[in-house]
């Protein structure tokens, strides 16, 4: 007779415990026992000992079974740790997930492996029926034709359950969301009793939720200094890049000989930079409340002066096209509120891209195909699930709420931005095409960009540690388990990850996004920073868009 000591881990949030009853039986290689305990678990952790009649040998499962009469309570269980008699080491076995019906889960021991490591017949059954059950859960899904696959759910409740925000977090959301809407209306019945003739009406926006940094740009946010800093560490930082030649489409007709020979000169010393943002040419405007809307697709001609501020040198609108007179230019000389409006429509075409193609595509739905296709080909056993399943938390349901309620036919996009009314799809197909693994991978983009080096770009520093600390990391997981390159190939369940990604849920972007030749821990580093790092920039910068 052995005694084991066993202690069960369930969710610290709200409901996380069960008023069911818990059947449990360990599994080892010399037998099974069932325990005889009606465990009924509330938040945080119960140890209890039981004392079995045969040695079961080394722990490879725990089954857990819960019964319920009339309502099914779930239960989320974090783990179970088991030590079993003598000077046996404590076996852990992970769950993290919500424990339904009436159905026998079988959690595995949970020391990572490759699939095929484990000469037992009995983790192979486990690893491929649990993938088959999975699959049939996490489908894929069509929202737009040509654009990254997502799960299959129509709305949040259709979700897998443990995908789902738990109860904190989804009280959190929705607060944090109606304190938001609550502020503008607030602000919008406010603005509604005035008309807006001046400029000093701008400071009515800034009646509430003060910050440092929303203070700095109440002050600064007409002046070229911010409007130029923002291209660098602003709440987009994607699209400057340094020239290396002057851009074709920029016309600069007759009389602007000076201008011509300013931007030569900055040319040369290595310190012109440009923001294009062609790929708004020809998107369609759409309609609010019977108004046509406008877009620009501006190019901002800027300098780096030695002190490392980025100063705009001339802002054109929009590029050149056949029908039309060579577009007008915009300098630093003419009327300030020339100026300053050309500026504002460049700020404004800013919020476009930042919010579709770099926030949206870029890191919300690539983020998804990796989430989905992990859950589909990586098994729990797996080390890259056990190393990129907590940064894709959340992924799938603020991603559905986001197709249900912001870019949706009659979402927030179509009734308040510039881009809605279908204009925000043509933009991500155009986005889509430009895909590729530099623009994801951070040393690659600001490599390409030619921005490496420089001591003001504070966004490509803060980048650029992040990639190296998480490739530090990923590099010393990876490399206890893939220490040749057939190892890597030979990896089935891994193949099946890389194929899922780029030739499934990128719609065979195999050619742009590489998957099996990509050089494998750059591979996952890229997933981990997309859920992980990519997000950051955006969000959390919206204070910074200025006028």
């Amino acid at each position: 007779m052995g005694r084991y000591r066993i202690r069960v881990a369930t969710g610290a949030w709200l409901f996380s415990g069960s008023h069911n009853s818990i059947q449990m039986w360990l599994v080892g290689a010399r037998g099974m026992a069932e325990l005889e305990l009606q465990l009924r678990p509330a938040r945080g952790e119960e140890e209890f000992e039981q004392d079995v009649p045969n040695d079961l040998g080394p722990l490879q499962f725990v089954k857990l079974r819960k019964h319920h009469s009339l309502v099914d309570d779930a239960w989320f269980c974090d783990h179970i740790t088991v030590r079993g008699p003598g000077a046996c080491a404590e076996a852990a076995f992970p769950c993290y997930r919500w424990v339904r019906g009436q159905g026998i889960l079988s959690l595995p021991e949970g020391t990572a492996c490759l699939a095929g490591d484990n000469a037992l017949d009995v983790f192979q059954r486990h690893r491929e029926k649990e993938l088959k059950e999975r699959q049939h859960i996490y489908r894929w899904a069509t929202w737009k034709e040509g654009l990254p696959l997502t799960i299959a759910a129509n709305s949040k409740d259709e979700l897998p359950p443990n995908e789902r925000f738990h109860e904190e977090k989804r009280l959190d959301f929705e607060l944090t969301l109606k304190a938001g809407i609550l502020e503008f209306t607030h602000k919008r019945v406010y603005t509604l009793l005035s008309s807006w003739n001046h400029l000093e009406n701008f400071n009515q926006i800034f009646c509430s939720q003060k910050s440092v940094l929303a203070e700095k740009v109440h002050q600064c946010w007409q002046d070229d200094e911010l409007f130029g800093y923002q291209f660098l560490n602003g709440a987009n930082p994607m699209l400057l890049r340094r020239s290396t030649s002057l851009p074709s489409r920029l016309v600069l007709p007759s009389g602007t000989e000076e201008l011509r020979a300013q931007l030569e000169k900055e040319l040369q010393n290595g310190s012109l930079f440009e923001a294009d943002f062609i790929l708004l040419d020809g998107i369609p405007a759409n309609v609010i409340q019977g108004e046509k809307q406008y877009l620009a697709a501006p190019l901002v001609m800027l300098k780096m002066e030695p002190n490392g501020k980025l100063l705009p040198m001339v802002i054109q609108l929009q590029p050149p096209n056949s029908s039309s007179s060579t577009p007008p230019l915009f300098l630093p000389s003419d009327p300030p509120l020339a100026w300053l409006l050309a500026k504002s429509w460049v700020r404004n075409s800013d919020f476009q891209l930042h919010q579709l193609q770099y926030h949206l595509l870029n890191t919300h739905l690539v983020a998804e195909v990796i989430a989905v296709a992990t859950m589909r080909c990586l098994s729990e056993l797996h080390p890259l699930f056990k190393l990129l399943v907590p940064h894709i938390r959340y992924t799938m349901e603020i991603n559905t709420r986001a197709r249900t309620q912001l870019i949706s036919e009659g979402g927030i996009f179509d009734k308040a931005m510039s881009t809605g009314g279908g204009g925000h799809v043509v933009l991500l197909h155009r986005a889509g095409a430009q895909l590729t693994y530099c623009s994801l991978c951070v040393p690659d983009d600001l490599a390409d960009r030619r921005l490496l080096g420089l001591p003001c770009a504070l966004y490509a520093h803060d980048a650029l540690r992040l990639w190296e600390i998480i490739a530090r990391y990923v590099e010393g997981i990876v490399h206890l388990f893939y220490q040749r390159d057939d190892v890597v190939r030979g990896d089935p369940e891994l193949q099946a990850w890389c194929r899922e990604i780029t030739e499934v849920g990128l719609c065979q972007a195999q050619d742009r996004v590489p998957g099996s030749t990509l050089p494998f821990p750059n591979h996952v580093c890229l997933h981990l920073h997309c859920p992980a790092c990519s997000h950051q920039p955006g969000p959390a910068g919206l204070v910074c868009l200025g006028p």
